[in-house]
């Protein structure tokens, strides 16, 4: 059914299914729609539990615990009770919220039930094991062993965890043009289309073309909208669309209609082609084993000021805290649990160093060119501590070294044609960048690879160059007019966030995901582990 009006504006519904799009003769289009959460299912069995039963097996039940901050844990919920089992595969599942951004902690309960009581208190403790939710979809499944509360082996006892994906993760993919269009603005129309999906309070937008500048023959890029946007993933039947032929379907303006003797139309849409697909997600592509791999680039320039005096960005409190620590801890916390040997590099930028004091811009922070990984956050953290009497703050602030250094690896990732890895560079400065020509250039090239620059400012300075960096608006362009293939900058500054690195973390890595799975869509790399569960349908 083709349904037309003109009001101002001229729309053009087109009904497959539950699917409208709008045809706009107008100016520029405001921001679409909010990108919604992942729910992630999880299911528990164990092995070779303790039997604390005299005359059977003991009746195992899990309660998941979750922990909202220090020592606080809440009951998320409990599986059923299995009698008489050491070996039990509980049916009931966990459902909950997945945020790549947080470290999630959870807490995997074990007990024997002996009464009707709901208290747990009063039945056999089983074991127990805590773990983060990053931790387990990262692996798609793992197997732990129960600890008792003096963190002692619950005899050979073990549980196992897996998690799977709850999505529609089905796209639209369209491509579309018009011809003939009506001159909106005496002898000029800047047409652009709206997708709108039917909900039970109306029409609501679920996406947006770009708008094709001064053209009554607009042809829009190829575009994707998924299906949970554009119709809640209630599609009654297939949808196909043969490529050998496209559909046209006519803009009617009723007041020409009316007026206009001999008027046939105010343009034609033509669908040139439509595709119903499925796109991986960035748990399908986590879980399929893609690495997130870690690097971390500190700012060593003079402007932070003498480490040993506390005015200093660099100055560590008998607390162990400033500000550079924090990040890494903040950031590092969560991305480590995607990263399988959890072994990070770690460089210094701006500073004098040993044995000839000549100023780099890419230092180990261990000293160590041929190896300059660092064991977990903490080896990290031990290497920064270590490294700040052994050099000098000096300058100047130049991050086109670090970045081209880490696009170095990303681009031989790229050349396996495979979404095993992808690059997170942090980069943590106290103030305004020397080489920003250079950096420019820098990401519009590493935007092209599996990477992204997360850059985390500390101190009081002026950061509005960072924001230039951080191109939300528009595309960033290095000054020799390349133009960045996609957004992979994200800044911050700390001070925003007044110490609480769980804010920091959370704004900071909001937008990795989607680069990620933008990127691998983009290339069509599946993820590398792909078995039935991860094939289009």
């Amino acid at each position: 059914m083709t349904i037309f009006c003109w009001h101002c504006l001229c729309f053009l519904f087109i009904s497959f299914c539950v699917l409208s799009a709008v045809l706009l003769l107008c100016g520029a289009p405001m921001p679409g729609a909010t990108h919604l959460a992942t729910k992630v299912e999880l299911t528990i069995s164990c092995e070779n539990l303790m039997d604390m039963d005299v005359f059977s097996k003991s009746d195992p039940l899990c309660a998941l615990y979750i922990n909202t901050s220090g020592s606080q844990w809440y009951e998320f919920g409990r599986t059923e009770m299995i009698l008489n089992c050491l070996n039990p595969k509980f049916a009931k599942k966990f459902v909950l919220e997945y945020y790549f951004e947080m470290v999630q902690k959870l807490k995997f309960s074990v007990y024997d039930i002996d009464n009707n009581t709901y208290d747990l208190g009063d039945d056999d403790f089983l074991g127990e094991m805590e773990c983060t939710l990053g931790q387990i979809v990262s692996s798609r499944q793992i197997t732990r062993p129960l600890l008792l509360k003096n963190n002692r082996h619950a005899g050979r006892g073990t549980i196992t965890v897996s998690a799977e994906e709850i999505t529609d993760n089905r796209v639209a993919c369209f491509e579309v043009s018009a011809r003939r269009l009506d001159k909106k603005f005496l002898w000029w129309s800047d047409p652009f289309l709206e997708f709108f999906k039917q909900t039970e309070t109306g029409w609501q937008l679920a996406h947006r073309t770009e708008v094709v500048n001064n053209n009554l023959n607009p042809v829009w890029k190829p575009f994707r909208i998924p299906l949970r946007s554009l119709c809640g993933g209630e599609v009654e039947r297939p949808i196909k669309v043969c490529s050998s032929f496209q559909v046209e379907f006519e803009c009617i303006n009723p007041k020409k209609l009316a007026r206009k003797r001999g008027y046939k139309n105010s343009g034609v849409i033509c669908i040139r082609h439509c595709q119903v697909l499925t796109e991986y997600t960035f748990l399908d592509y986590i879980m399929g084993g893609c690495q997130l791999n870690f690097t971390i680039a500190i700012d060593f320039t003079g402007s932070n000021g003498d480490p040993s005096s506390p005015r200093s960005l660099h100055y560590i409190n008998p607390d162990g805290y400033n500000e550079y620590l924090a990040a890494i801890w903040a950031v590092g916390a969560v991305i480590q649990d995607y990263d399988s040997n959890k072994m990070f590099p770690a460089f210094g930028f701006g500073a004098q160093i040993p044995p000839t004091w000549q100023v780099s811009h890419e230092f180990p922070i261990n000293f160590n060119p041929s190896n300059p990984f660092c064991a977990g956050i903490e080896g990290v953290v031990a290497a920064y501590q270590k490294c700040l009497p052994e050099v000098k703050l000096y300058g100047p602030t130049n991050f086109a070294p670090i970045i081209n250094h880490a696009a170095h690896f990303a681009r031989q990732a790229l050349r396996q044609n495979t979404a095993s890895q992808y690059y997170v560079l942090l980069m943590i400065t106290d103030g305004v960048i020397t080489d920003m020509d250079q950096t420019a250039a820098a990401i519009v090239e590493a935007s092209r690879l599996p990477m992204s620059i997360i850059i985390v400012g500390v101190g009081n300075a002026d950061f509005s160059a960072m924001e230039f960096l951080d191109s939300d608006d528009k595309l960033l362009r290095s000054p020799w007019g390349d133009v960045a293939a996609r957004d992979i900058v994200q800044f911050v500054p700390f001070r925003t966030f007044q110490g609480n690195r769980m804010a920091l973390a959370q704004s900071v890595l909001a937008e990795l995901p989607d680069q990620v799975v933008s990127f691998f869509n983009s290339y069509n790399l599946k993820p590398p582990n792909k078995s039935s569960q991860f094939s289009p349908s």
